[in-house]
């Protein structure tokens, strides 16, 4: 298969761009602006459905028991770093911190009655009052009260921190994506309770066959995303090949970084990547690619005017294949073998054409 260089020559200032993105002019008829197909080296090309996530998005979780009191956001609201989200009824977690607290004070009082004992102990082996094996055993209670102290407290701090849980705070600046829980309800160790994701850092997420991959080229890979909900074509800023595959689709996800600061692009939305390869085709092996101004469209019917040789024009049915980014061309199929010169008004060059079959 071949590809196409197209250079043009229109009067048209709409005709002339299309033509001078494409190439140099090289005109049949005066009337009619043509293009000169030509070979041309192409990069691989591969398309592919993907969907839209958040580089930066976390799911908030209950990590202690307890009734919600109060939701500080909702959904498609916008929150700041470390606002309060969720509010927990701390009532149990206060209780056990209560009761690490009497277990301390009880380790406390123990540890000084055995301090007393060991010193006392001290005291009268000295004097010879006291057996080895007896000190010994108000040494060990001694070592043991101080551990069940440290022990004590380790629980205060392990209450403390569960407590702490009652409040629940964004930990990253953005949007609401959704709430999972109503005021009133009781959350449990791992229930979701908001979502939140910065909107600021988007990506779209495609699975690719490895073969699919391997036909792009071991180059850097650019790709264009492509959002048919707005009919925008975004540039992509990085594209990422994760280095495993997935053991039940056999496809490997890529990862295509949108532009920092691009709206309007909501996590969760269809979109259609465009990926390039970095290394391009050799001529006479690429496609036939000829300017979207040269087709003709009437229902079924999809052809070009190409040139007779003979000042007129022929029409010529084609089978079209992908767009090329840009949108200012288009892969043709079948129909063309890269050596014809096209009409680029296609309209002109059909009323062209009748006239002068009626002229003979």
């Amino acid at each position: 298969m071949k590809s196409i260089v197209f250079p043009a020559l229109a009067r048209s200032s709409t005709l002339a761009l299309a033509a001078a993105l494409l190439g140099v002019g090289l005109p049949v008829r005066a009337e009619v602006p043509t293009v000169r197909i030509e070979t041309r080296a192409l990069a691989p090309a591969a398309v592919a459905e993907a969907t839209i996530e958040a580089v930066r998005q976390s799911t908030l979780a209950a990590q202690m028991p307890g009734r919600v009191l109060a939701l500080g956001a909702d959904a498609g609201d916008r929150v700041r770093s470390g606002q309060v989200l969720v509010r927990i009824d701390p009532a149990e977690a206060a209780a056990a911190v209560a009761a690490a607290e009497a277990g301390i004070a009880q380790a406390q009082t123990a540890l000084v009655n055995a301090r007393a004992e060991y010193q006392r102990a001290r005291s009268l082996i000295e004097r010879k009052f006291l057996s080895q094996s007896a000190l010994d055993g108000a040494r060990t209670q001694f070592e043991a009260a101080e551990a069940q102290l440290r022990a004590a407290r380790a629980q205060r701090e392990q209450a403390a921190t569960v407590q702490s849980y009652a409040t629940v705070v964004s930990p990253l600046a953005g949007l609401v994506a959704a709430r999972h829980i109503e005021v009133g309800e009781m959350a449990q160790p791992g229930r979701s309770l908001i979502t939140v994701y910065d909107p600021a850092q988007m990506r779209a997420v495609a699975d690719l066959a490895p073969q699919r991959l391997a036909e792009l080229g071991a180059g850097p890979l650019r790709a264009s995303v492509e959002l048919p909900a707005s009919g925008r074509t975004i540039e992509a800023s990085a594209v990422s090949v994760l280095p495993a595959a997935d053991a039940r689709t056999h496809t490997v996800r890529v990862r295509v970084d949108l532009p920092a600061g691009v709206e309007d692009v909501l996590p969760g939305s269809f979109a259609r990547v465009r990926f390039h390869g970095a290394t391009a085709s050799a001529p006479a092996d690429g496609p036939v690619v000829i300017p979207v101004a040269a087709v003709l469209r009437r229902g079924e019917l999809t052809a070009v005017y190409a040139a007779d040789g003979r000042g007129g024009f022929t029409l010529r049915q084609i089978r079209l294949g992908r767009s090329l980014p840009g949108g200012e061309a288009v892969e043709v199929l079948s129909g063309l073998k890269g050596d014809e010169t096209l009409a680029l008004d296609p309209v002109r060059a059909g009323v062209e054409a009748r006239a002068g079959a009626a002229a003979r």
